[in-house]
């Protein structure tokens, strides 16, 4: 009789611990660490992306052909470069995540200086393409002229991507121990003096639109050497900071294991953006339809820094959790990201719609563009909120480790499905930049649901054996790590 009130006891604790998760006690708390972390991130990538929103913007000033040359520039430098190593070092999300929540502080430091290392091999090769970048444009069909411009642009923008290389860990390596302060920082530092220096470099000092180019690599060197400076002389590294070894080397196919999947689900969803831009270069009258779509797709990226800040929020949070070995609380970070993105994707694109007619002014003083970039609005705050989801489930993806199985929703979604659906109705249909923007997002549609879905039906349990496994392991042999 007693053993059998003892087990109802337990059952009934047990059910309680599972419950507990929903109440809104704990939904608070939780929202207060993704908010300590997330607030300071969306600076920091609002900040970092500003470096060419702004030049673009001071760029636009001088006239149609170097707004469409730049904005073709800095969309393919995206694709064949910066999406790379972005994706690439998202693997540190997952890996450092989830050492440095099972107290791995070593790993967690070497892990950076892999990436590092790796990131800057890659970036060696990467190079030759954009030496070459506007050859290749003649090559695949753009306009001339258009094609000299960006391939002037792009050759001053290749010191940006060693710096990329560099400070792309750095952030991560910040990130994942919460040390959000320092990063925040030194991207408003950078920030601050890019905006005179672009200014000067555009207008002054007669480079006009090549000067934007260059203001963006100096931009990105500095705020490369503020993050590698705090990281060899603050006190607050001093558990995850280790000197130059030989075990760096060790590491580089345990990140490549990573780095690889990872790569290909973030380049997936940032090619498809960029192959849109591309194609509106194949549209009658190209020089319109590039810059509206590119400030169509600039007032998106800019909007996205919010919920891109819960991602890096909610990738930190899992990861710790899971390197810890609290399954629950993982299970809290996710669904807790979920509903603050709602409610902040509602507000954001409810005030871009009350702000349609003014925004497109802030790129281009082009009448005509500005009208058929206020007729897209709805379109865009669609966008807004489409994109913001799939972003949080995106993070969640990278702290607990299947990117593999983001890449192959991202495949399938967005060029099974939205690509071809955006070219047949930009051009069978002669929607024009409309048709291409419509038939993206729902891809991306069909993308956030997808992650949806795996996301609701994760085994955190799982999850959080297989993180402690991997944070004690020297490799890993990337597990399934669904149900």
């Amino acid at each position: 009789m007693e053993d059998t009130k003892k087990q109802t006891e337990e059952s009934l604790l047990v059910k309680k611990r599972e419950a507990s998760w929903l109440r809104w006690e704990v939904f608070i708390e939780e929202a207060k660490r993704l908010g300590y972390i997330a607030a300071p991130m969306a600076a920091v990538i609002l900040s970092l992306y500003s470096l060419n929103v702004i030049s673009m913007m001071m760029v636009g000033h001088i006239g149609e052909l170097a707004l469409s040359s730049s904005a073709i520039s800095i969309s393919l430098c995206s694709v064949t470069g910066f999406s790379l190593l972005s994706g690439m070092s998202s693997a540190l999300e997952t890996l450092c995540g989830q050492a440095y929540g099972a107290q791995q502080y070593r790993k967690l430091g070497t892990l950076t200086y892999t990436a590092i290392f790796s990131l800057m091999m890659v970036s060696l090769g990467l190079s030759m393409i954009w030496i070459n970048m506007g050859k290749l444009l003649i090559i695949i069909g753009q306009d001339p002229i258009i094609a000299r411009e960006a391939g002037r642009f792009t050759m001053l923008l290749v010191p940006t991507l060693f710096a990329y290389a560099i400070s792309q860990p750095l952030v991560r390596f910040y990130q994942t121990q919460s040390l959000t302060v320092p990063v925040l920082i030194s991207s408003c530092v950078t920030l601050a003096l890019h905006i005179p220096l672009c200014w000067v470099l555009v207008f002054k000092s007669g480079l006009q639109n090549l000067g934007g180019a260059l203001a963006i690599s100096i931009s990105n060197w500095l705020n490369t050497i503020f993050l590698g400076l705090y990281m060899r002389y603050s006190s607050t590294c001093s558990k995850t900071r280790v000197p130059f070894s030989m075990e760096m080397f060790q590491g580089v196919g345990e990140f490549f294991r990573f780095a690889v999947p990872s790569a290909v689900m973030v380049c997936l969803q940032w090619w498809s953006y960029e192959f849109i831009i591309l194609l509106s270069g194949l549209l009658p009258n190209p020089q319109f339809e590039t810059s509206v779509l590119s400030i169509c797709l600039t007032t998106i990226a800019t909007l996205y820094s919010i919920p891109n800040g819960l991602s890096a929020a909610v990738s930190t949070r899992v990861s710790n959790e899971l390197g810890a070995g609290n399954a629950q609380a993982s299970r809290v970070a996710a669904y807790s990201v979920v509903i603050i993105a709602v409610i902040e994707l509602i507000l954001v694109s409810g005030t871009l719609f009350a702000s349609k007619h003014f925004f497109g002014y802030s790129f281009s003083s082009v009448k005509e563009v500005v009208e058929y970039v206020s007729s897209m609005s709805p379109l865009v705050c669609l966008s807004v909120i489409i994109d913001g989801l799939q972003g949080v489930f995106s993070g969640i993806a990278r702290g607990c480790g299947w990117q593999h199985i983001g890449a192959y929703i991202n495949l399938a979604a967005l060029y099974l499905c939205g690509v071809p659906v955006a070219a047949m109705l930009g051009f069978w249909f002669q929607l024009r930049a409309k048709g291409l923007w419509i038939g993206i997002q729902v891809g991306a549609a069909l993308q956030a649901i997808l992650l949806f879905l795996v996301t609701s039906y994760t085994n955190w349990e799982k999850q959080a054996s297989l993180a402690r496994q991997r944070a004690f392991q020297v490799s890993c042999s990337g597990e399934n790590l669904l149900v």
